[in-house]
């Protein structure tokens, strides 16, 4: 594997973390984390000045999906693997 993908993969991970605590502080709700996510891939939609493939959007959309899974799991005391999030986000697109 690409060690750029191991790195991103790791990113991902440690951000899906970050944002578990962030929740568990009490920083934003639940509510207010997937409100900024959604904005997230709003503003991908919105995204006028490229034109992308559906595989390159679908690759840009995939941390934000990854995060928004993690976020629904952490809610349910789930603690998922990345490859769990990857089958997941695969069944979504």
């Amino acid at each position: 594997m690409n060690t750029a993908n191991l790195q991103l993969k790791g990113l991902i991970m440690a951000m899906a973390a970050i944002c578990d605590a962030i929740v568990e502080k009490e920083l934003l709700t639940s509510g207010e984390l997937n409100a900024a996510l959604s904005k997230a891939t709003k503003a991908i939609d919105e995204d006028d000045d490229h034109e992308l493939s559906d595989a390159n959007r679908a690759a840009i959309l995939f941390p934000i999906r990854v995060l928004q899974l993690a976020e629904a799991a952490g809610r349910k005391g789930e603690r998922l693997t990345f490859s769990d999030y990857a089958k997941l986000v695969a069944k979504l697109t």
